[in-house]
């Protein structure tokens, strides 16, 4: 499984699309209280999130 760690700099994607989504408020401190300090963004952080997050599910799947 694969270990989060906060992203330094994520390289620009050729391309995106912008989604709309919303955070409880309290999880929006947290993430912004884990980035304070470092070159990571809020969206940064998130794309690195749900990256490890789906790898580990591909990996979950796979062992079943």
């Amino acid at each position: 499984m694969k270990e989060f760690r906060i992203p330094q700099k994520i390289p620009k994607q050729p391309t995106s699309t912008n989604k709309s989504i919303r955070f409880p408020n309290d999880l929006i401190d947290q993430v912004e209280a884990a980035i304070q300090g470092t070159d990571c963004t809020f969206s940064a952080f998130v794309i690195e999130a749900v990256r490890v997050a789906l790898e580990n599910l591909r990996e979950q799947n796979a062992e079943q």
